[in-house]
């Protein structure tokens, strides 16, 4: 027996709670985990809720990040004792996640963990990290160089804002890090951003075909009118990549930032991103991309036990950079 978070939804009543559960309950999958992190994501506090439109059935084990050691494996790739990552795909939204002592998973949704991180940091990391260092990755094939201009991260003291003011920082940009939470600018400073701007300073209300040009590239986790806005106000031939939906899905955007100043807007998906590109980027997370100041990124880390009261944080924009969930 093991305990895992179970989210439970029958007719008007629904449930977030700690069970104990058996092997036989898991999935099927190739190999058997024991995890010993996994953390918190937006998608996960959608996962609590009954509307959240995440869950499509019921009863379900959230957490779309884990970290552990196998225990079994019928794929030769893996062998009991190894080290592994698996974050995405199907995992905490069509397949139980990682909110669970024990998961079994589909082989090749798995990386190895790489040399340079041990299981916790790569949960500090998790799907967050993950999505910021694709889009710092995607600026980088972009010709978005130091040298180049200002870089802008919005919703930076989310996860992925967090972890992309830490990366660009390491590499050498002069990152301005803009926020809603006045409170926060000594923790961006501390992770490296030069600047901290109010995010009015990128969108007031207003949404102007073209704007004054402040900054060369961007990293916006936001979407919604505040993308549109940052968008008028990129400098020629510069890029933002674009990875989230907190401010909303539309885009009331001209062509006018694409046709007359060149601007490039790049979709960032970490959930399908191909294994061979997903394991390059491990690999830069465990090196060059790794924050040198990682431990600043934990907010808190706390049990399964406290996941239902944490897990709601995320939806009323409490949290701040990450949440590690410790299963040991």
């Amino acid at each position: 027996m093991f305990k895992a978070l179970i989210v439970n939804k029958q007719e008007e009543q629904f449930s977030v709670e700690v069970q104990n559960l058996s092997l036989t309950d898991l999935p099927e999958g190739e190999v058997l985990i024991r995890v010993h992190y996994s953390s918190v994501n937006y998608k996960d506090s959608l996962a609590s809720i009954p509307n959240g439109n995440i869950v499509t059935r019921y009863p379900f084990i959230p957490g779309i990040d884990l970290a552990g050691t196998v225990v079994s494996s019928s794929d030769s790739r893996f062998q009991e004792g190894d080290e592994v990552i698996a974050t995405s795909y199907e995992i905490g939204v069509s397949h139980f996640g990682g909110y669970s002592e024990y998961t079994r998973i589909p082989a090749k949704w798995i990386v190895p963990l790489p040399s340079g991180l041990t299981l916790k940091e790569a949960m500090v990391i998790g799907t967050a990290g993950l999505t910021a260092a694709l889009s710092v990755q995607r600026l980088i094939e972009n010709n978005v160089s130091p040298d180049k201009g200002k870089v802008l991260v919005t919703g930076a003291t989310g996860g992925v804002g967090s972890f992309a003011v830490s990366i660009l920082a390491k590499l050498g940009y002069e990152v301005e890090a803009s926020t809603g939470k006045e409170s926060e600018q000594d923790y961006l400073k501390k992770l490296g951003a030069i600047n901290v701007i109010s995010r009015d300073e990128v969108y007031d209300g207003k949404i102007r075909a073209l704007g004054k040009q402040k900054w060369f590239a961007a990293v916006d986790p936001v979407g919604g009118e505040p993308l549109a806005s940052l968008l008028s106000q990129i400098e020629y031939g510069g890029s933002v990549a674009a990875s989230g939906l907190t401010a909303g899905t539309k885009l009331p955007t001209t062509v006018f930032p694409f046709i007359l100043r060149g601007v490039n807007l790049l979709g960032i998906d970490s959930v399908y991103c191909p294994m061979e590109e997903r394991l390059k980027i491990w690999d830069r997370l465990a090196s060059d991309f790794k924050p040198a100041n990682l431990e600043e990124l934990i907010q808190e880390e706390v049990s399964l036990e406290q996941l239902p009261e944490v897990l709601p944080t995320l939806l009323k924009a409490q949290a701040r950079g990450r949440i590690i969930v410790n299963l040991n």
